[in-house]
């Protein structure tokens, strides 16, 4: 039989499976599903933080959301891509970070330009991360440098949601936080821990994955509750 193959995928032994008349085994299923739902992840990543972009640009306000939470979540999205790109993983193993690092830097442009003015303190983080960004993702650093850089990123993307989670409980509102972008982050992290256990992806990176599932999740759980629910308009009497 002809060997079928695309994108990293092998459709090989499915198809003669199913030409057999026969269910594909788990060995042959798993790792096709596992490519299929790792390439999907890539492609939605391309929109994931629109609604939020547009939810901010359409209210002309961030009100409720943590500036440094999204500093530090460009920071995370920086150290994980060139992780990745360091230990030479397939791109359907990480993809989507290098659209969500490109959306991220937007928003942060966009939650700079609605909060002004700027501070001083501001305007250093952003020159400190233009200046050392492109040195990482290049990986023009020490090998153990990389893997402590890689260790803490788990820590920074727990940070980047903990001032999100706690503004969004002391002021029992999440603001202009976007319900859609919420919900694809944490669906995204769900996915990509089996993805990345499948593709025999390092345990530190199913881990962040891990950690994005409860962060993820227990802010998407604070939009539900602390959503407000639409005014009812009165009936004029006669």
């Amino acid at each position: 039989m002809i060997e079928m193959k695309f994108l990293g995928m092998d459709f090989t032994c499915a198809l003669s499976s199913l030409q057999s008349g026969e269910i594909p085994e788990k060995d042959c299923l798993l790792p096709l599903i596992s490519k299929l739902l790792g390439y999907l992840i890539v492609a939605a990543s391309t929109t994931v933080k629109l609604p939020q972009i547009l939810k901010i640009v359409q209210n002309s306000s961030v009100r409720g959301l943590s500036v440094v939470a999204f500093e530090l979540e460009v920071v995370g999205y920086t150290i994980a891509l060139a992780y990745c790109l360091h230990k030479g993983l397939p791109f359907s193993a990480y993809g989507e970070l290098a659209f969500l690092l490109i959306q991220a830097i937007i928003l942060v442009a966009i939650i700079y330009y609605f909060s002004q003015p700027l501070g001083t303190k501001t305007w250093i983080r952003g020159l400190l991360y233009c200046a050392i960004a492109p040195t990482v993702l290049a990986g023009k650093i020490g090998p153990m440098l990389f893997e402590a850089l890689y260790a803490s990123q788990h820590a920074i993307f727990f940070c980047a949601r903990i001032p999100q989670i706690w503004a969004n409980f002391k002021n029992k509102s999440t603001g202009e936080l976007s319900f859609l972008t919420s919900l694809m982050n944490f669906a995204g992290s769900m996915v990509r821990v089996f993805t990345s256990m499948q593709e025999k992806a390092p345990m530190s990176v199913v881990m962040g994955s891990v950690i994005g599932i409860v962060t993820n999740g227990t802010i998407l759980s604070q939009i539900v509750v602390y959503q407000k629910p639409p005014a009812r308009k009165e009936k004029k009497s006669d």
